[in-house]
């Protein structure tokens, strides 16, 4: 089995961020319950854990700007790794978090194994 990034993208700073503050409450049960069934399957490498939504970008020249994505107002999430088989089943498994139907989008990345 091969490991996978998952990434939950959404805005977190803009005018009127998607998911909403009340969205995301009634998302977070059944977010939890998501995670807990990929547990269950003994896929999940590294809990989810959260970010904060400041967080800083390094260009080239050592420019530095604050936010990750201030250009576009979408910042991290979460961030978890789990176990699968492929990319297919990687995001098969991504579209079940919940936090997409309210406005979320899912990144799935495989680990290229280091020599």
């Amino acid at each position: 089995m091969q490991e996978f990034l998952i990434a939950i993208h959404r805005d977190l700073t803009g005018k009127n961020p998607k998911p909403t503050p009340e969205q995301m409450k009634e998302a977070m049960k059944p977010y939890q319950d998501w995670i807990s069934s990929i547990a269950a399957q003994d896929r999940l490498v590294n809990p989810p854990k959260r970010w904060d939504t400041d967080g800083r970008v390094v260009k080239p020249g050592n420019t530095v700007s604050t936010g990750p994505y201030a250009e576009v107002k979408k910042s991290i999430g979460g961030l978890f790794l789990i176990r699968a088989n492929d990319y297919e089943e990687a995001v098969e498994i991504a579209k079940g978090c919940p936090i997409i139907q309210v406005g979320a989008v899912v990144e799935v990345r495989m680990a290229v194994p280091t020599v």
